[in-house]
């Protein structure tokens, strides 16, 4: 199934990244283009692997692997100057809140092409003109003007393998590396740091970090139908074990279909995601993950489980992204989205204050579909109910100090010190005007509504 298209394309630099380069079978792999060196790697090319790699039983590592976006370029460097942006970019300094989108500009999709092609920075004209090409009011290339600074990068064969090599050369170049001779001057925990990432290469295993901030980065990308390559800016997810850096692009943290707006990206910080290891530059001491292919091998353990998936099971998810009203976990590969009406009974006026990025939860599987992608946990329904019993604990009639937790359509949300929430309204000498979310008051019970778990009361007094 074809990917969406990135950003707009940008001119190359010197000292950029790496990153995949599609191959005839649907491959891709990274390597790196700063100058000078060599070191490539080929992801899920058959039989450039001296160690046999194999998967769970009944997944086909090879399949996962052929759906590696066409990415040929990455810089492992530092974000981009702002100069070096298209004016329409996403900024940087923009972290609209999750849950806040409709303040946010419209999603930026991977893989999207404007149809035009920047010229290599000898040629690029200035103003708005950004084709390749001259116009017509152009005056004629002069005879002492050199060749390559007006050839378009296009007219360079698309089988150079000196800058674009294959997948398998990519990886029988990294196999071909003295481990040894790299490894030799560095500490046990630079030593087990590298050897997990070694081992997540080899066999696609699945390693967990946090993510420690988000940079900004320009890839030269492949489209697969028509071989041209272009250049476009992405977000990517910066994890650092111990002191290796590793980058996993905004097109590797979602899955297909489960794609996610650009603010999401930019407010994931601190979050702890599950990756794969796609690319590894030892060299240049870096290395390329992609969280969708771990989000795959998660859903295929997690469906040969009758243990986990079974519905009533508890199980953990992880808070990735918290805005005022609702949240993205992860459970098992699956990202959900869960309100505050399934987090909690207790009536919370803003999420962030109790949850954070990084947060383990407990669940409880609520309904399982496979076939349709589907996952619905639920992370309040772990502890009891506190309407449970609380005709008893506050009878009708009763006086409770309760703290204001929120307002609605004139109604008001107020908490009981056992996380019971009491539907309110004022007492008729009282306006909304005078309270304030988190304003001690004394209410009374008024009555309850067992089919909708409801308690209703009335506002008497101010603490």
């Amino acid at each position: 199934m074809p990917r969406k298209k990135t950003v707009e394309e940008l001119p190359p630099e010197n000292g950029e990244i790496a990153a995949a380069e599609e191959t005839e079978d649907g491959n891709a792999s990274y390597a790196s283009a700063e100058e000078g060196s060599s070191t490539m790697a080929n992801i899920g090319s058959e039989g450039s692997d001296p160690i046999e790699e194999t998967g769970p039983p009944g997944e086909d590592d090879a399949s996962i692997l052929d759906d590696i976006p066409e990415i040929i370029e990455l810089s492992p460097h530092a974000e981009m100057p702002d100069t070096q942006l298209d004016s329409d970019a996403a900024p940087l300094e923009t972290l609209t809140p999750y849950g806040e989108e409709f303040n946010d500009a419209p999603p930026v999709n991977a893989g999207e092409s404007s149809g035009t092609e920047e010229l290599p920075p000898a040629a690029k004209t200035t103003g708005s003109t950004r084709k390749r090409g001259r116009s017509k009011k152009q005056p004629p290339k002069s005879a002492d003007t050199p060749a390559e600074s007006v050839t378009p990068k296009a007219s360079k064969p698309k089988s150079d393998k000196s800058e674009n090599p294959t997948a398998a050369e990519d990886r029988k170049a990294f196999f071909a590396l003295d481990f040894n001779k790299l490894d030799r001057e560095l500490t046990p925990e630079q030593q087990q740091e590298w050897s997990s990432i070694y081992a997540s290469y080899r066999g696609h295993n699945v390693m967990r970090g946090s993510i420690m901030g988000i940079d900004r980065h320009r890839i030269r990308a492949r489209d697969r139908k028509t071989g041209e390559v272009a250049w476009h800016e992405l977000y990517c997810a910066i994890i650092i074990p111990f002191r290796v850096r590793i980058l996993i692009p905004e097109t590797e943290m979602w899955d297909e279909g489960d794609e996610r707006p650009a603010y999401v990206m930019r407010n994931i910080s601190g979050a702890s995601i599950d990756f794969v290891i796609i690319h590894v530059d030892r060299e240049a001491g870096f290395a390329i993950g992609s969280r969708r292919l771990a989000l795959r091998k998660r859903k295929y353990f997690f469906s040969t489980q009758p243990g986990l998936n079974t519905l009533g099971s508890r199980v953990n998810c992880d808070l990735l992204v918290v805005g005022p009203r609702r949240c993205l976990v992860s459970c098992f590969g699956y990202d959900i989205d869960l309100t505050q009406r399934e987090l909690s009974y207790t009536a919370i006026p803003d999420l962030r204050d109790v949850y954070h990025s990084g947060d383990t939860l407990p669940c409880v599987i609520k309904s399982y579909d496979p076939p349709n992608n589907q996952l619905i946990v639920s992370v309040k329904e772990t502890a009891p109910n506190p309407y449970d019993g609380a005709e008893f604990r506050h009878p009708v009639h009763s006086h409770r100090q309760a703290v204001i937790a929120g307002k609605y359509g004139g109604g008001v949300f107020c908490n009981l010190s056992d996380d019971v929430t009491v539907m309110c309204n004022y007492s008729f000498h009282y306006d909304d005007a005078s309270f304030k979310i988190g304003d001690r008051v004394i209410l009374i019970i008024q009555r309850y509504e067992d089919d909708k778990k409801q308690i209703y009361g009335k506002i008497v007094a101010k603490c």
